[in-house]
């Protein structure tokens, strides 16, 4: 009989892998977390029932996540951001426009995942990427990332799903139509992190704390998006998104703090503001796209749920 000793020591190894399996199909990482625990407490209950001689147990386990997943899926289908839900702004000097009853797309902090896993799957960790799947019906959503993400034959996928391989065929031709642009290419993307990226940021961070805009500006693409949930604006442009930080620094004042963290294999910072005070607080956790030299997405998260999923301090010492 298996023992639950045997049974962690088979089935641990997957545990990375498979939240972010649950990560990509929910977009929200406790909602992973609790998927991955489910999917663990599926196959105990389930174990006696396992054939190898049918699917390797990590085939196995993937069915199990992502059956999970579909289920939960039936109660809060997407986790969007901004640019997936409304036209960008025109104005970046208006109020923002709140949107705290929606549940928004969380960054996946790099230390939670497999470095060999950043490394081989960068491109499909992208939030860009995260947020254009969770407009996909539930079922298209898992169809993607089955086939194009991990790979697997489309049969496979059939016997996963319970249906035919021509249905996963035309459910996969759907979601690549419906994802239209973007790519789960990985072939434009160096290394999670990468040098280049990362020196890219540098420039920005001494520009963002020098608030010097016009070097902030010269390191933006000319097409650079700037959203930040829970608010609704978002922006497109070097120039909208410069005149935006203007009026942070209006607002907020020029004294600012940004230490380096890391989602999604992207670079990130956590921005810190000097309050009257004198003591630097939390402000924002900023996750950035970076295309050759310059800087093409920014998505700029203010959720005290997110900030505790990176361990982030409160204030500065």
């Amino acid at each position: 009989m298996m023992t639950s000793e045997d049974f962690s020591r088979r089935t641990d190894p997957f545990r990375r892998e498979l939240l972010v399996h649950c990560y990509r199909m929910l977009g929200s990482v406790h909602d992973a977390e609790d998927l991955v625990q489910e999917t663990m407490l599926r196959a105990w209950r389930a174990f006696d029932q396992y054939d190898e001689k049918r699917a390797s147990l990590r085939t196995w386990l993937y069915r199990i996540a992502t059956n999970a997943c579909l289920s939960a899926l039936k109660k809060d289908s997407r986790r969007p951001l901004p640019s997936g839900m409304v036209a960008p702004g025109e104005d970046p000097t208006l109020p923002l426009k709140p949107g705290h009853e929606v549940s928004w797309l969380q960054p996946i902090p790099d230390e939670m995942l497999d470095p060999a896993t950043v490394l081989a799957s960068r491109g499909s960790l992208r939030l860009a990427l995260i947020a254009a799947m969770q407009l996909l019906p539930a079922r298209q959503r898992a169809i993607l990332i089955l086939r194009e993400v991990l790979g697997l034959p489309a049969a496979e996928v059939a016997e996963m799903l319970e249906t035919s391989t021509a249905a996963v065929n035309s459910g996969l031709q759907r979601a690549r139509a419906r994802l239209g642009d973007v790519t789960l290419a990985e072939d434009s993307l160096g290394e999670p992190s990468s040098a280049r990226d990362r020196e890219v940021l540098d420039r920005y961070v001494a520009a963002f704390e020098g608030a010097d805009l016009e070097a902030l500006k010269r390191l933006l693409a000319d097409e650079a998006i700037l959203e930040m949930p829970p608010f609704l604006n978002w922006y497109v442009g070097a120039d909208a998104y410069t005149r935006f930080i203007a009026r942070v620094f209006e607002m907020r004042g020029t004294d600012w703090k940004l230490l380096p963290a890391a989602a999604n294999g992207q670079p990130a910072v956590a921005a810190y503001a000097r309050a009257d005070d004198g003591v630097y607080r939390l402000h924002t956790l900023q996750v950035f796209a970076v295309e050759g030299s310059r800087i093409s997405r920014n998505v700029v998260f203010m959720d005290a749920e997110v900030f505790t999923l990176f361990g982030l301090a409160p204030q500065l010492s």
